[in-house]
């Protein structure tokens, strides 16, 4: 029987990066954790916009809740959050960012193996360091990278993310939020995205939304509260068939979501929920690479503009710059409600 080190019969606490899709991946990382040692709690670091999904990861055993700044060191919430971790007793952490300052908290808790990348002069705070992360291509590979051995060969397939919500969940939300059953496919739209170029623009989600309507689709719009304008302008065009359910709390989208038929979304975190919920997602991209940063979960369909193959082929190696020219505003409305059609008239729901 192999005997465990002291540090790995104790927790182990995953310190991801902070936006809603790289959340949503890091849940491969706590399968990875799972297939390795069924028994040990895994937890994971979360913002408060982020914490309702660990809810419906399996295998997350809690969120910490930290809502850590993003462009300063916030030292006494640094050190809040370190007195919490060190009550909870982990015995690693694994720190996805190489940010010098994602590495602070685990190390004043006194976590003995704090698992990272090179990065930021981090030698101290990190002592289990892990070099080559830039020859990873993915963010996926990166982050899995740090729940294997030193040295170990990465998989051809990751686990893919889940996110599991309970039915009765999701119907006792649509009865809530007066939201009615049975009438017929539901559609989600989420018009939000963070980085310049990746939304596809607002008018063409409205005439979309329109023509969805009077296919007999109800439409939901969804998003932060950043994202309101946007929606007003989408449900004016499309009218009573189209409902705003933008709003602070992440929960309702992965509640809509998870009732959804169909989501439409940009490159966006709701795109990664919507994959990982296994709701049909027709996602539209610009100017990102598809191959580097759509969900690992399948999709029903990625539209690009159209045109380049080559462009797409270079996105391999060269990433993002390949296709840097690239205009959401190229996807036309017809393409994408094409794609919606034929996804909800083979798959019903």
């Amino acid at each position: 029987m192999i005997q465990k080190t002291p540090e790995a019969a104790r927790p182990v606490l995953i310190v991801p990066y902070v936006w809603i899709g790289d959340f949503v991946r890091c849940h491969s990382v706590v399968r990875l954790l799972k297939a390795q040692d069924p028994d040990r709690p895994v937890d994971i670091v979360s913002s408060t916009l982020c914490a309702p999904l660990a809810d419906y990861m399996p295998g997350v055993r809690q969120a910490i809740v930290a809502d850590l700044p993003r462009r300063r060191l916030g030292l006494g919430l640094q050190v809040r959050l370190a007195r919490e971790l060190r009550r909870q007793g982990y015995g690693q952490a694994l720190v996805m960012s190489r940010k010098w300052k994602a590495a602070l908290a685990p190390w004043l808790a006194g976590i003995p193996l704090r698992t990272g990348f090179v990065g930021e002069a981090r030698i101290g705070l990190i002592n289990d360091l892990r070099p080559g992360e830039r020859q990873l291509p993915r963010m996926i590979d990166q982050m899995g990278a740090l729940a294997l051995p030193k040295d170990a060969t990465l998989p051809t397939d990751w686990p893919l993310p889940e996110l599991k919500v309970p039915a009765a969940e999701v119907e006792a939300w649509r009865l809530n939020s007066r939201l009615e059953t049975g009438k017929g496919p539901v559609v989600t739209l989420s018009p939000g995205a963070v980085g310049a170029g990746k939304a596809w623009p607002p008018e063409f989600y409205a005439r979309l939304a329109q023509a969805m309507v009077q296919d007999g689709v109800a439409v939901w719009v969804l998003g932060g509260p950043a994202e309101t304008p946007i929606t007003r302008q989408i449900v004016d065009a499309a009218g009573a068939g189209a409902r705003d359910l933008t709003g602070g709390d992440l929960r309702n989208a992965v509640l809509a979501l998870a009732a959804a038929s169909l989501a439409v979304t940009n490159d966006s975190g709701l795109m990664h929920v919507s994959a990982a919920l296994g709701t049909p997602t027709v996602a539209i991209f610009g100017p990102t690479s598809p191959w580097h940063w759509k969900p690992l979960n399948p999709v029903a369909a990625i539209l690009e503009p159209e045109g380049e193959p080559q462009a797409r082929e270079r996105a391999r190696t060269l990433g993002n710059p390949a296709v840097a020219h690239h205009r959401t505003a190229d996807v036309s409305v017809e393409r994408v409600l094409e794609a919606v059609r034929k996804v909800l008239a083979e798959r019903p729901r």
